[in-house]
């Protein structure tokens, strides 16, 4: 008597939809659904829950956090949100420009690509971004942190989300990522042309460019974090290509301006957003803002380098607050060059700088 063959069962399909696609996972820091006291808890607890950016041992910043934070931070970063809120939208600026970024980038890239955007805080999470792009079919995905300095707070956090996810996956699509484009001349073109289109705007001259970037605790940089390095590269070279002077001071500001105007403002690195007591990057946005204005300086203009998209620091710190700051200080004129965004100019850097990563993928 003859016996069936032992033949194996069909295994099912790896997963539904075309196969072989490629994905881009843009990914920025994140947002709260809303700007009530709920919302904003919610969105701030997981944010400040992270080992990456509160590097404090766990059973003290619980403490902090929950009994401390918790409870009265929620309503003052709920106002600083609601004084930028997209309207419009319902949304904040952050999500509104993400998305706007990554719609510009998959009508660039056509059918060919596919691209979507998450945020490592809030919604859309990273871990349905990549859900969503193994879904189509994607077997090789760029994750895309669109952070231009690195930073353990920022890029690694993002990293580390994106492998948590990989982690859990029986089929793991194959990744590369962006790397940090901090000196890229590409966007330190941008940088230098955002900068001077603003300018042309205005009705008065700036006598300092002042460029903040987000502050870090000092201690990260002496454990090897390469932030510090990363910032003072990019507004070097923004001032170089502007043909400014870079300073790192207001005194350093003073003895460059004794020695005479010259055609573009020279271009001061500043840190802003500083949280807890501890010691940070200086010199400290808020407090550059009051020395300069005690020196004479009544004309400011500020940008922005590390933020890839407007948001509440930039909007609020910034536009607002440091406005007001500076001009009760004494100063006269204060502005701000929009972000990157989804300019024309911004888009054509992330493309370019996308581009290259996906090479021969496509």
């Amino acid at each position: 008597m003859k016996t069936a063959p032992n033949v194996p069962p069909t295994p099912p399909a790896r997963h539904p939809g075309p196969h072989g696609r490629v994905g881009v996972a843009v990914l920025n820091l994140g947002t709260p659904d809303a700007t009530d006291y709920w919302s904003m808890r919610r969105y701030l607890k997981e944010f400040l829950s992270d080992p990456r950016v509160i590097e404090v041992p766990k059973v003290i910043w619980w403490f902090i956090l929950n009994l401390i934070i918790l409870t009265f931070r929620p309503s003052k970063s709920g106002h600083a949100y609601a004084s930028i809120w997209d309207k419009q939208h319902n949304a904040s600026p952050l999500r509104v420009i993400t998305k706007a970024q990554t719609e510009g980038l998959q009508a660039r890239f056509g059918d060919e690509v596919v691209v979507e955007y998450g945020m490592r805080y809030g919604q859309p999470s990273i871990a349905k971004v990549m859900d969503d792009l193994r879904a189509q079919g994607c077997e090789r995905i760029l994750v895309a942190p669109l952070y231009p300095q690195y930073s353990a707070a920022t890029t690694a956090t993002a990293v580390d989300k994106v492998n948590e996810w990989m982690g859990k996956q029986r089929w793991q699509p194959t990744l590369r990522f962006l790397p940090p484009y901090y000196g890229h001349p590409a966007y330190i073109n941008a940088l230098a042309e955002s900068i001077t289109a603003k300018m042309k705007t205005l009705d008065w001259t700036p006598d300092v460019v002042v460029a903040s970037l987000h502050g870090l605790p000092l201690v990260n940089c002496k454990k090897g974090d390469t932030y510090y390095c990363h910032s003072h590269k990019t507004v070097r070279l923004v001032a170089e290509q502007l043909g400014g002077a870079f300073v790192k001071s207001a005194d350093e500001l003073g003895v460059v301006l004794g020695k005479g105007r010259k055609k573009m403002p020279p271009v001061l690195l500043a840190f802003q957003s500083r949280f807890g007591a501890q010691e940070w990057l200086k010199p400290y946005f808020a407090v550059a803002l009051d020395e300069l204005a005690a020196k004479g300086i009544k004309n400011v203009l500020v940008v922005c380098p590390g933020f890839s998209a407007d948001c509440v620091e930039t909007l609020e710190e910034i536009g607002i607050a440091g406005k007001e700051q500076f001009l009760e200080a004494g100063g006269v004129n204060y502005d701000v060059v929009p972000c990157l965004n989804a300019s024309d100019t911004g888009m054509d850097m992330l493309e370019g700088l996308i581009d290259v990563e996906l090479v021969g993928w496509r």
